[in-house]
């Protein structure tokens, strides 16, 4: 009998009924912001409530539409909210659960990297993580059947994020998803100052991103490194925050979404 890790944020942070989030689902890949481009390697998209960023993480999930059947990896990374963790946390469990089904984790691929000093192993930091959890439904929306190498990333450096991605890259049926959002709780104007920042800083592949600008920073961090050294080019598919969304601006959270391709003139 597989070990389950049960939906944790199911009912909280989307819907807890599968009908219900499948046409949730559905709804805002249908009204994402269309971008034209080719297929992603990696993305960074939000993990707040669908209400208030599931609709910038459904315009980098759209770009996936065509990798479907291709894509049959997607190595998750996401910042540790609940539990501290040294290093890069994998856990025990075989499968995660959402209200849509199970998901398998890909265990040969989490063997390869258990032997790197910085990957532990810690079913606590995973039991209650919602950052890793909220990615799962578009993942299965949009590519359907795909195994899955989940990390909580803790304290860590970039370069030890990049050596665990650089032995997970594989070709193109290996997808890498950084989960983060960006500024927190800072007022409107203030907020999207900051995120603008952040954003450039991404978009220069510059892997100096602190937790103040990105919750998920360490791995963003760790994806810039691997980007440059892989030749990959960051484009911005939506960039606002919670006063945009749902909220109101006294005090907003701020939310991004990239997707990362191949530099056509790095490839020739």
């Amino acid at each position: 009998m597989n070990l389950i890790r049960p939906a944790a944020v199911a009912g909280a942070f989307y819907p807890d009924n599968g009908q219900v989030l499948s046409r949730d689902l559905d709804a805002l890949l249908a009204g994402a912001l269309q971008t034209q481009g080719s297929l992603s390697k990696a993305l960074i998209v939000p993990h707040a409530g669908y209400i208030y960023s599931g609709q910038l993480a459904a315009s980098a999930y759209r770009r996936l539409e065509a990798g479907r059947g291709q894509i049959t990896r997607v190595v998750l990374l996401g910042p540790a909210h609940r539990v501290p963790v040294r290093g890069l946390a994998l856990p025990q469990a075989e499968e995660f659960a959402t209200p849509l089904g199970c998901v398998r984790i890909d265990q040969a691929a989490c063997d390869a990297i258990r032997t790197l000093p910085q990957v532990v192993n810690s079913d606590a930091a995973h039991a209650l993580e919602h950052s890793l959890e909220v990615q799962l439904p578009f993942l299965q929306k949009v590519l359907g059947e795909f195994a899955l190498v989940p990390l909580v990333v803790g304290d860590a450096s970039a370069s030890e994020v990049a050596q665990v991605l650089e032995r997970l890259w594989g070709g193109p049926e290996t997808l890498i998803v950084v989960s983060s959002d960006l500024s927190h709780y800072l007022h409107y104007s203030v907020a999207q100052r900051v995120d603008q920042e952040t954003t450039a800083m991404i978009l220069r592949l510059q892997a100096s991103i602190s937790h103040e600008q990105a919750c998920g920073g360490t791995p963003v961090n760790g994806l810039i490194v691997a980007a440059k050294r892989h030749g990959l080019k960051p484009e911005l598919l939506d960039l606002r925050n919670s006063g945009d969304t749902a909220g109101g601006s006294e005090q907003v959270v701020g939310y991004a979404a990239f997707a990362f391709v191949e530099d056509i003139h790095h490839a020739h």
